[in-house]
Parts: C-alpha cells; sequence; structure tokens
C-alpha cells in the first residue's frame, strides 16, 4: 500500500492519529482563513485610528497570531507525519493536485498576513469590496482539497 516499496515507517501505527490531528488543525486554519478576509471587509469600512478600527486591529492579530499560524504549523506538521508513515501512495495525481492547492492556501495566508499588518499600520491596501471577493478563494480552495483528498478523483 505505501508509495516506496512496500516499507512501513515506525510512524504507520499512528496513522489515524496523524490524520486526525491534521483534519482538526485543517478546521482551524481554515476557520480563521474564512473569517480574517471578512474582518477585512468591516475594518475597511472603518476610520482609521477610530475605536472600531482599533477594536478591529486587535481581533486580526489575535486571530492571525495565536489561531492562523498555529493552525497552519500544525496542518503542515501533521500532514508531512502522515506522509512519512511509508502508507501515501506517491505515485496518485491527486496527491500533488492537492499538495499545489495546499501551497496556493500557505501563499494566500502569507497574503492575509502582510495585510493584517498593513491594517494594523493604519493602510488601506484594498477596499471592502476586493476583501469581500476575496473571502471567497479560501472556500474554492478548501472545496478543490477536499475533493482530491476524499474523491481521489485521478
Amino acid at each position: 500500500m505505501s508509495g516506496d516499496g512496500g516499507a512501513m515507517s515506525w510512524l504507520a501505527p499512528y496513522y489515524p492519529w496523524l490524520k486526525t490531528l491534521h483534519i482538526l488543525s485543517v478546521i482551524a486554519w481554515m476557520a480563521g482563513m474564512l473569517y480574517l478576509p471578512r474582518l477585512f471587509v468591516y475594518h475597511a469600512g472603518s476610520e482609521a485610528g477610530s475605536p472600531t478600527s482599533e477594536t478591529f486591529k486587535t481581533m486580526e492579530r489575535r486571530l492571525y497570531r495565536a489561531i492562523m499560524v498555529p493552525a497552519m504549523l500544525a496542518t503542515w506538521l501533521f500532514g508531512i507525519g502522515l506522509a512519512f508513515t511509508g502508507i501515501v501512495v506517491w505515485t496518485a495525481f491527486w496527491l500533488y493536485a492537492k499538495l499545489l492547492l495546499v501551497a496556493a492556501m500557505t501563499w494566500l495566508h502569507t497574503v492575509f498576513g502582510r495585510w493584517q499588518r498593513a491594517f494594523a499600520a493604519d493602510t488601506r491596501p484594498h477596499g471592502a469590496g476586493f476583501y469581500r471577493a476575496i473571502n471567497e478563494v479560501p472556500t474554492l480552495l478548501l472545496i478543490g482539497i477536499v475533493i482530491l483528498a476524499v474523491v481521489k478523483p485521478f
């Protein structure tokens, strides 16, 4: 069943736990990836330096640093752990497509971090409509990732 000629890793018995922790990490990461751009929508409509703006700064910073970054790192850590169980089939094309979408999600995560820091500095890189549209991108990436991981269409 493994993609490396049959040699199972010492991590193989932990596969169900690694997969569980990976899924829980993805859920936490995605909660932030879906909520942060929504905060940006509202923050973009607030006046710089206002009490409302200051509240959004705190919410965005805490969401990004305390939830999203650790959840993303855990997602990658547990995903890499899964890869080292020896159970992953490396000849399956769907896996590489999924990894490409996960890389895109990670890139988007870093972009969100830049925007969070821009808002913290009282700059408004884009208008509310832009963030409203961007809010859909993590959803589309998530749909693709889940379909690839569950259906394994190719």
